[in-house]
């Protein structure tokens, strides 16, 4: 093939079903104002390094900066947009704002190198937030145990009774678990805190840059120590929804037997109204919906966890097109895992304890 053909079949548009397949804006959206940091540190490190002069890095920072306000105001929007990804969005927003000199934003990196970032800077807001949401499932166990310690309470082996407890040493139980699963969040943060920028696409960059400058302005503790590594890399995603998967279990456990205690025919607690529905049939009844619904959203993360693993199982190094699909499994576990704490930390304050029920079981069997 000629050098001329090769050119010419480069300019040659994707089809529409190519392109629908591989353009990734609407879900990558929300890396968006990820991608304005990544891009505004990795400007100011070319304007110290002295690769981008202090006028064009000012006008491509300032640029940048207005498309933040604009993002933070609400009057940006995907829809209806053409470009491939967030990248190309931003970058295209930026040559449209200031001209040419916008391209030189570009400079020394790649789209490998600049997602990596990006998701890294994604993951670990989002793994403090959702650690924020497990201390309150903490927090709010912790109260009802306390309420509790005198409450005796039948201990179950087979679910079948077998030995005397106190109700505050079965929701502990329930704390251990969680207060596990929250230090392997933070060991997952510790590991997701690192610097990728400067990797380049494969091999670092011949331009002059100071990654650690970078990585300290971006908020990473360290950076990266093999490019290629860096780019295809995705343990942190993989551990971040293992860690999600476990943590779904132990709720979904929980759960189970908020829904078994909170029926009529064991009637062991009283879940509070505002965490159970009627029935369109029996509208009279108190269905413990928003436990059944955490406990099904366990079996979504933890298929998450499953697909991320097969995602990687067989590439080759270094970055591969498959890797884009590794953003909606990591998407919908945040806002799943963030979701189902959230609902779980506001439901427990609401059960309160029938003592009654209690002391009925256990005087059943040899209690």
């Amino acid at each position: 093939m000629s050098e001329s053909h090769s050119i010419h079949n480069k300019s040659i548009a994707l089809a529409e079903s190519a392109q629908a397949l591989s353009h990734t804006l609407s879900v990558d959206w929300r890396l968006l104002p990820y991608d304005i940091q990544t891009n505004r540190a990795h400007v100011a490190g070319l304007k110290r390094c002295g690769t981008l002069s202090a006028a064009i890095a000012d006008s491509i920072t300032q640029s940048l900066d207005r498309l933040m306000n604009d993002y933070r105001a609400g009057n940006l929007t995907h829809e209806g947009c053409s470009d491939e990804d967030v990248h190309s969005y931003v970058e295209r927003r930026v040559i449209a704002d200031i001209g040419d000199n916008g391209k030189r934003m570009h400079t020394g990196k790649s789209r490998n190198d600049q997602v990596m970032t990006d998701s890294r800077l994604y993951l670990k807001d989002h793994i403090q937030a959702i650690g924020s949401e497990l201390q309150a499932v903490l927090r709010a166990l912790g109260e009802l145990a306390e309420q509790h310690t005198r409450t005796i309470f039948p201990g179950f082996t087979h679910f079948q009774p077998a030995q005397p407890i106190v109700f505050a040493h079965h929701v502990m139980a329930y704390m251990t678990m969680l207060q596990r699963d929250y230090d392997r969040l933070m060991q997952c943060y510790d590991r997701t805190d690192c610097c990728p920028l400067g990797a380049g696409a494969i091999a670092g960059t011949n331009y002059p840059i100071d990654r650690e400058w970078v990585a300290t302005q971006l908020g990473f503790s360290r950076v990266s120590t093999n490019s290629m590594d860096a780019v295809a890399d995705r343990d942190f995603m993989i551990e971040f929804v293992s860690v999600s998967a476990i943590v779904m279990g132990h709720i979904s456990r929980l759960c189970e037997e908020i829904v078994l205690w909170a029926s009529p025919l064991i009637g062991f607690i009283h879940v509070g109204d505002a965490f159970t529905t009627g029935s369109s049939l029996m509208p009279q009844k108190r269905n413990p919906d928003i436990a059944e619904l955490i406990r099904g959203k366990s079996a979504r993360v933890l298929g998450h966890s499953v697909t991320m693993h097969h995602l990687v199982k067989a590439l080759p190094l270094t970055y591969n097109r498959d890797l884009q699909e590794d953003k909606p499994p990591i998407y919908d576990t945040v806002d799943t895992v963030w979701q189902s704490l959230a609902a779980l930390a506001d439901m427990i304050p609401t059960i309160t304890v029938q003592q009654a029920a209690i002391q009925a079981a256990v005087t059943v069997g040899h209690l």
